[in-house]
């Protein structure tokens, strides 16, 4: 690119700049849009300005237009960049939530015990946020879990505690573990990600918000996939308030009972297990309580699988198997409400987390998900 300077419409610009357009939203640098409310020079200093500690750069990611879903659907579908947080996933945000909600009510002090039952990227945000914080981390988690994150979280100072994986009615669950020890460690609170609503309101503050801004109040789709439900309830509910019809669509992986309960009403799973980790749901938690999506999307592995390979081979996006999820389910989703329309998913994490598995072929092959991949994006592996 030529760097020369030209005179266009009365100021100096780059040769290269693009055309800007009322639809060049998804070009600009996000966090100018982070403070709701705030004229628009004032977001911008929010932007330029340093960020108070790791913690003070928890959000404000940017959305990333997906070229290749916007191009086959005729839509704008856009990627909440969620791996861009300081801890690497969206889980940043209900882990400071989360921790910061416990230090305002006065129940965890300096010096404090952090305890979570977590299947990895909340225990990795908490972790990061703990040595910010100056708190000790404990993290129950099944053993079932990659051993990636068991040694992320290790390298990040938590003392890690896989246990065997049962069903949440089990006492020995990790949950139940992780909240007997809070309970019998003094001035130690147990995280509760699933079922503690300061997660929820982690999204309603901030990423439903950001969402709004960025898209300047013109979206209308969103979707994604749950866990705990946090992320999905705490923006519905912000998009929802701001326009009632904002479409809000479930995203739910084999396995979990979610996509029957809000098509058929019944808490029946749907599928047998799925290679996605961290969603998927075998309850409504109370994350979710009251909340009634408009809609669900039942999505396959081998769905999941190939969009992992295409998003990297086509879009240069390095992300796991349930952010995969997402972008199928913001195609699915732009397929229903039509050409058009603006549609937002989250990208949850890197897939540099389960690179032995969603990169190895003899895995693949043993999930029986091998050939659901596009033979253009395996000839490396």
């Amino acid at each position: 690119h030529s760097h020369s300077i030209v005179k266009g419409g009365g100021r100096k610009m780059l040769a290269f700049a693009p055309k800007i357009t009322s639809r060049t939203f998804v070009q600009t640098p996000s966090r100018s849009y982070s403070i709701v409310g705030k004229d628009k020079a004032t977001q911008s200093r929010q932007w330029i300005e340093p960020k108070d500690g790791l913690v003070g750069a928890v959000g404000s990611t940017p959305l990333i237009r997906i070229r290749s879903l916007s191009e086959e659907t005729g839509c704008n579908v856009l990627g909440k960049a969620e791996f861009l947080n300081p801890g690497g996933s969206v889980k940043d945000r209900a882990a400071y939530y989360i921790i910061k909600d416990a230090e305002d009510r006065g129940e965890l002090k300096p010096g404090g015990t952090v305890v979570e039952g977590t299947a990895g990227n909340t225990g990795i945000g908490m972790a990061h946020i703990c040595n910010a914080r100056g708190y000790s981390l404990v993290i129950y988690m099944p053993n079932t879990q990659s051993q990636e994150k068991i040694d992320l979280l290790r390298s990040l100072g938590a003392d890690v505690r896989p246990v065997p994986a049962v069903a949440f009615t089990d006492p020995n669950n990790y949950n139940h573990q992780a909240r007997r020890h809070a309970e019998a460690t003094p001035n130690a609170i147990w995280g509760n990600q699933f079922d503690n609503t300061a997660n929820r309101m982690g999204h309603y503050l901030s990423t439903g918000p950001e969402i709004w801004e960025q898209t300047d109040g013109k979206i209308d789709g969103w979707t994604c996939g749950t866990g705990t439900g946090g992320t999905f309830a705490g923006v519905t509910t912000f998009l929802k308030e701001k326009n009632k019809n904002v479409k809000c669509y479930i995203a739910d992986p084999p396995g979990s009972v979610l996509y029957r309960h809000f098509t058929e009403g019944k808490l029946e799973r749907k599928g047998d297990g799925s290679i996605t980790e961290g969603i998927g749901q075998g309850r409504v938690t109370q994350n979710m309580e009251g909340i009634q999506p408009d809609g669900a999307l039942h999505i396959t592995d081998d769905r999941s699988i190939n969009m992992v390979y295409k998003m990297l081979h086509e879009e240069g996006l390095f992300m796991g198997a349930s952010s995969a999820l997402n972008m199928v389910a913001a195609y699915d989703l732009a397929k229903i409400l039509g050409p058009g329309k603006t549609i937002v998913s989250v990208i949850c994490d890197g897939a540099y987390r389960y690179q032995s598995r969603l990169f190895n072929k003899d895995w693949l092959v043993s999930k029986k998900l091998f050939d659901s991949i596009d033979p253009k994006y395996t000839k490396g592996l």
